[in-house]
């Protein structure tokens, strides 16, 4: 049995930009991700936010890619510290997260968590299936979000746990 699909034509024109911005919305909700929380601690001040947009970049040297929305609290921080801890969610993590994805202030989001660090200062989450922590070697401009090209320092990896993922605006583990 085949599922029906809907197609989504995106030309200019066709639907109004808030229509179309929607659409985009509900179709990268599709996109399952890892949970992460994005950390960074230095003379920007500390600060951290719920990611799914995080992707390897290469090997040589390891470098990942971190995109961060312009208009979030952790910005102004990311932005002058130039170093970041991606902290990749287990499945007992989601209290954790909605904490670091909503309006929580900065104290309390870091609360009822054991942190530490590796290399650059950021905190690492004691218990995350993998703390990467790293440098921001390049920004980008992506629209509403900068493009963070950051190269791993130091890595913590922790045995076991379930993964966090995010997939159609909810929590999964797998």
């Amino acid at each position: 049995m085949q599922a029906s699909a809907k197609i989504i034509t995106a030309t200019p024109g066709d639907s109004p930009q808030d229509e179309r911005k929607q659409e985009y919305r509900d179709a990268m909700a599709r996109l399952g991700a890892a949970v992460n929380i994005v950390t960074t601690d230095g003379p920007g001040g500390l600060a951290g936010f719920a990611a799914t947009a995080v992707c390897s970049v290469t090997d040589d040297p390891p470098t990942l890619l971190v995109c961060l929305n312009r208009a979030s609290s952790a910005y102004p921080a990311v932005t002058a510290n130039q170093v970041l801890c991606v902290n990749t969610l287990s499945h007992s993590h989601e209290g954790l997260s909605r904490r670091f994805g909503g309006k929580t202030p900065v104290k309390e989001r870091f609360e009822g968590a054991s942190w530490s660090v590796l290399e650059t200062g950021a905190p690492a989450l004691d218990d995350a299936l993998i703390s990467l922590d790293c440098k921001v070697r390049t920004i980008s401009d992506g629209g509403t979000h900068d493009i963070l090209i950051c190269e791993v320092l130091a890595i913590k990896e922790n045995e076991g746990g379930q993964a966090l993922i995010y997939f159609d605006r909810r929590y999964h583990t797998i």
